[in-house]
């Protein structure tokens, strides 16, 4: 099959401050396939990819460094360690 595969995976974080500091914790892991952006409070990354499987392994590793990015932020200034279900 030919063609390229595309995702888009936006998520909601409260304000358009706390999605900038998501977004920089994502972006320096973000490879050339990806586009990482900020929309208000909503995070927006576009993945492509040329198979399946490739766009399934670049969405699985970044909803992992999604899910640390969120963990770590600071909530009540300091950061924490608790897990943060998104």
């Amino acid at each position: 099959m030919t063609g390229r595969r595309r995702a888009r995976v936006e998520t909601e974080h409260g304000n358009a401050e706390t999605a900038q500091a998501v977004a920089a914790a994502l972006t320096p892991d973000n490879t050339a396939s990806m586009e990482t952006t900020v929309d208000g409070p909503a995070v927006v990354t576009t993945i492509e990819r040329d198979s399946t499987g490739g766009l399934q392994s670049t969405v699985d590793d970044y909803v992992v460094n999604l899910q640390v990015a969120v963990q770590l932020l600071p909530t009540d200034g300091d950061a924490s360690t608790e897990t943060t279900q998104i």
